[in-house]
């Protein structure tokens, strides 16, 4: 059976740091497309990252760049989002989602067909 568990989410102040990781079962994260989803209050679930699961190349929206990277280990099947100089706008829960037949880099919702729980990230002013 699949599984996702996401932990490290919080609340942290504007400028800090949070390290999301999501460990995966019942799949090998180097086989499967993996992401990093977010849905803020009142707005629909949004595509933060992913990494292609043919040849690792990473994307990042445009909001996130320069501060957040995504990044997996295969020795512990986990697979991690680094959030850097987090803003307000960046509250959210965090969804890692996995799929073995998801292709391309923008991350679609409707392309995941497995999910973790969420993790609640605030980040105050």
């Amino acid at each position: 059976e699949v599984q996702l568990v996401e932990t490290g989410g919080g609340l942290v102040q504007a400028g800090g740091s949070l390290r999301l990781s999501c460990a995966a079962s019942g799949f090998a994260v180097d086989e499967y497309g993996v992401a990093w989803f977010r849905r803020a209050p009142g707005k629909d679930l949004e595509g933060v990252s992913s990494i292609n699961r043919n040849d690792g190349s990473t994307y990042l929206v445009d909001s996130v760049k320069g501060r957040f990277t995504m990044s997996k280990d295969t020795t512990k099947n986990t697979i991690y989002l680094h959030m850097n100089d987090l803003k307000p706008e960046d509250t959210a829960v965090y969804y890692c989602a996995a799929d073995p037949q998801v292709l391309g880099l923008v991350p679609i919702p409707a392309f995941y067909d497995h999910w973790g729980q969420g993790t609640q990230v605030t980040v105050s002013s």
